[in-house]
């Protein structure tokens, strides 16, 4: 759940230095350095995502890391789950471009860097610590792994999604496997995941 956000935290500095650091985030759009830590360069393509996103990435790039290949088989398991993110996280009453400026300018675009801690704040305490921290792929290209930070639903869904997308792309790999070693076969990906086990089972130890 979202209450008490870890990535919600208390800002103690003064009137004063957050002024400064909000002008310094505002008036410099060039990245800046402080031991370990930089911040990148904010360019005018930057700004023209936050008013004008052209794609779907652009479009909901605040809730962290979103998938951008439209035409990719991850991205399709994906989206149902950012649309999902948007309507819990985004308030009815705040335009999407505010959520994006200050994930711009406050966040640096990304998911660990903080630009300026008071629009950082003001971003998570907006959408309420909602994040799509992570997707990726791991022993095989069906085997995909989402981290969310968010409610039991988002998290239920994200399950969901892991589940079909490793089912889907197992039946695949199977039947394409069963028509290497039989051309002419029946057996596709639509067929249950034990019957098409069995079947290249069947075949491997007829070749033996």
């Amino acid at each position: 759940m979202t209450k008490n956000s870890k990535f919600i935290l208390q800002d103690t500095r003064s009137f004063k230095a957050k002024t400064r650091d909000f002008a310094q985030s505002m008036l410099f759009w060039r990245g800046r350095k402080k031991g370990h830590i930089h911040t990148r360069d904010i360019t005018l393509d930057d700004l023209r995502a936050v008013f004008f996103p052209k794609d779907f990435h652009e479009k909901y790039q605040y809730l962290g890391s979103i998938p951008w290949n439209e035409d990719g088989d991850i991205f399709k398991a994906m989206e149902p789950l950012v649309i999902f993110m948007d309507h819990k996280a985004k308030p009815k009453w705040c335009p999407r471009w505010v959520l994006r400026f200050l994930h711009l300018f406050g966040s640096d675009n990304s998911i660990g860097r903080v630009r300026n801690r008071t629009l950082h704040n003001l971003e998570k305490r907006l959408t309420k610590g909602i994040q799509l921290t992570d997707y990726k792929t791991k022993w095989y290209d069906y085997d995909l792994r989402i981290s969310v930070y968010g409610t039991d639903q988002m998290q239920d869904l994200a399950d969901a999604i892991e589940h079909k997308f490793y089912n889907d792309g197992l039946r695949k790999d199977l039947a394409d496997q069963i028509k290497e070693l039989d051309p002419d076969t029946k057996f596709d990906k639509g067929y249950t995941t034990k019957m098409l086990k069995e079947e290249l089972e069947r075949l491997e130890n007829t070749s033996l």
